[in-house]
């Protein structure tokens, strides 16, 4: 893989290549995620129709801990409380280009506590 000159599009680039692989479906939605330098985002997104089905974030929640692991267990707990409330149990999970690890990890098992499959 060719390094370009920042962070950003290195992690644009490994997202473009993860959606050319994932997309989510009315049957199984896909979970995406993204972090800024101060939150995390979190949605679950039907791209045959595209709608956003939940949502949850940092800023939704008004954490005081802001963009840490604990903030990101709180984001996939809502997000999970969201989704019952959409009906939706299966996603297909989406990095977003980051790598699955600390906050990123940490969202994707607090969703999975939470009754979602993926």
């Amino acid at each position: 893989m060719i390094k370009t000159k920042n962070k950003k599009d290195n992690i644009r680039k490994k997202h473009r290549g993860i959606r050319k692989k994932i997309s989510g479906t009315s049957e199984c939605p896909r979970l995406a995620v993204h972090k800024s330098g101060k939150h995390i985002y979190a949605q679950i997104i039907d791209d045959t129709k595209g709608l956003t089905l939940a949502a949850a974030s940092t800023v939704s929640l008004k954490s005081e801990k802001i963009a840490d692991t604990e903030a990101a267990k709180k984001v996939g707990e809502e997000l999970a409380k969201a989704a019952k409330k959409a009906k939706v149990k299966d996603v297909v999970f989406d990095r977003g280009g980051f790598v699955y690890h600390g906050k990123i990890a940490a969202l994707a098992d607090a969703a999975r506590e939470g009754g979602l499959n993926f």
